[in-house]
């Protein structure tokens, strides 16, 4: 009979850690959603400033993407 109890225990100790596992996921899923929210804010604020800086340049749009798709080595 020890066998059983020292099976049941066994079991008992693995529904833990399942639930455990479980309960760690959801954690995760929801810090990698907060994540992964805030990083798409923080981008379109970024773009954002780059678009004003680009507006307040006075520069036309072909000149920004010129200066944009100019290799620093070439020159």
């Amino acid at each position: 009979m020890a066998r059983m109890s020292s099976m049941e225990a066994m079991e008992r100790k693995i529904e833990k850690a399942q639930e455990q596992v479980s309960k760690t996921k959801k954690q995760y899923d929801s810090a990698v959603a907060v994540l992964s929210d805030l990083l798409d804010k923080r981008d379109a604020l970024r773009r954002e400033e780059l678009v004003k800086a680009i507006m307040k340049s006075g520069r036309t749009c072909e000149e920004v993407l010129e200066f944009l798709n100019t290799d620093p080595e070439d020159e």
